[in-house]
């Protein structure tokens, strides 16, 4: 049986056939750009790797650079600096106790020479000048000036008598 459609009928089939075209297309199309932004996703992410990996590499480098070129000098001087200082230091505490203490036994010595020069005067006033010496293994005692007129010995020019060695 033969079927005659009338236009509205050609139409309506027609409408429908290219709705369902159009669905089926935008289905496609929507499959396609999920499969491309996945492919997308895919590529940009294998990038993001590979600036991460390149990004660690040049840290890496710059941290060995840093090292190298700023931090182990900057230790080295630091610890130079801090032995020069500390030697130094060191060098002129020990000096300045060794300055001290001859300073200290100098005012000491001094002290016992003044002592010493005061008991020779006394000794000089009790002894009325006269003077015990010795002189290539004799003994000679030294009188002042002017106590005997023809003095048998005399030592420096002062009158000395000899005494016996025992």
């Amino acid at each position: 049986m033969s079927r005659t459609s009338n236009p509205d009928e050609v139409t309506a089939r027609l409408q429908s056939r290219m709705a369902a075209e159009h669905r089926q297309i935008e289905a496609v199309t929507l499959s396609e750009q999920r499969r491309h932004g996945e492919s997308l996703r895919a590529v940009v992410n294998d990038g993001l790797r590979t600036i991460e990996a390149d990004m660690g590499v040049w840290v890496g480098r710059v941290r060995v650079i840093l090292l190298n070129a700023w931090l182990r000098p900057l230790v080295a001087g630091v610890v130079i600096f801090v032995g020069i200082s500390g030697g130094s230091w060191g060098l002129m505490h020990w000096l300045s106790t060794g300055i001290q203490d001859r300073i200290e036994t100098m005012a000491t010595l001094e002290v016992w020479i003044e002592d010493a020069r005061a008991t020779l005067a006394g000794i000089e006033d009790t002894t009325w000048g006269v003077t015990l010496v010795e002189i290539e293994g004799e003994r000679f005692v030294v009188l002042p000036d002017g106590t005997l007129a023809n003095p048998p010995w005399t030592v420096d020019g002062r009158p000395a008598l000899k005494l016996p060695s025992e």
